[in-house]
C-alpha cells in the first residue's frame, strides 16, 4: 500500500477536543464558521476526520448546509439540529439516550460539532457527563468539562448542567 502524503491525511479541525479518549470528541464546524468559513479547509478537515476513523459525525448546527460534503467524502453523519430557540431539556432527553447507544458500540468513534465550541456544545457535554453517571455532581462536571474543552462554561451551558442534574435525580 502506498504511503499517503500529508494532504491526503487532512488537517485537524479547529478546537478539536477529546471528551472520552478514542471514543467521543468535539470540534467546531469543519471549515470554520461564519465569515471565517473556507471550503478548502472544510474538505481538508473532513478528510482528517475520516482518516481518524470517526463515524458518525454528529452535527448540532440548526442548518443542514454543507452536510452533503460528508457524503462526498464517504463519511457517515447524523444531523441533530439544536437551534437557539429549541428547548434544551427536551433536546437532551432525546439526544443523550441516542449518544449512549452509539457509545455502547465499541467500534465507533463519535465526533460532535457545532458552529463553534461554545456554550451549546459545552453544556451538552457537561450535561451528558452528569446524565450518564460518569460524574454525578454538577461542580465536578463543570470543572471537568472546562478542562477538557479548554474554555469556561457560561450561563447557557450551566443551565444545561442544572437541567441534567434535575433529570438525573428524577431517573
Amino acid at each position: 500500500m502506498a504511503v499517503k502524503g500529508k494532504w491526503a491525511q487532512g488537517i485537524e479541525p479547529r478546537n478539536f477536543r477529546w471528551v472520552i479518549k478514542d471514543r467521543l470528541a468535539v470540534c467546531e464546524r469543519p471549515g470554520g464558521y461564519g465569515a471565517n468559513h473556507r471550503r478548502v479547509r472544510r474538505q481538508e478537515e473532513i478528510i482528517w476526520v475520516r482518516e481518524q476513523g470517526f463515524a458518525p459525525v454528529i452535527s448540532i448546527i440548526a442548518s443542514p448546509a454543507n452536510l452533503h460534503n460528508y457524503d462526498e467524502l464517504n463519511l457517515p453523519w447524523q444531523h441533530r439540529p439544536f437551534g437557539n430557540h429549541d428547548d434544551p431539556e427536551l433536546y437532551m432527553s432525546v439526544f443523550y439516550p441516542e449518544l449512549r447507544a452509539l457509545l455502547a458500540k465499541p467500534e465507533l468513534k463519535i465526533l460532535i460539532h457545532g458552529e463553534e465550541v461554545g456554550d451549546r456544545i459545552s453544556g451538552l457535554i457537561a450535561g451528558y457527563i452528569i446524565w450518564s453517571g460518569l460524574v454525578p455532581e454538577g461542580p465536578k462536571a463543570i470543572s471537568l468539562t472546562e478542562r477538557l474543552l479548554q474554555r469556561q462554561l457560561g450561563p447557557p451551558a450551566r443551565e444545561m448542567v442544572a437541567l441534567a442534574l434535575a433529570n438525573a435525580a428524577r431517573d
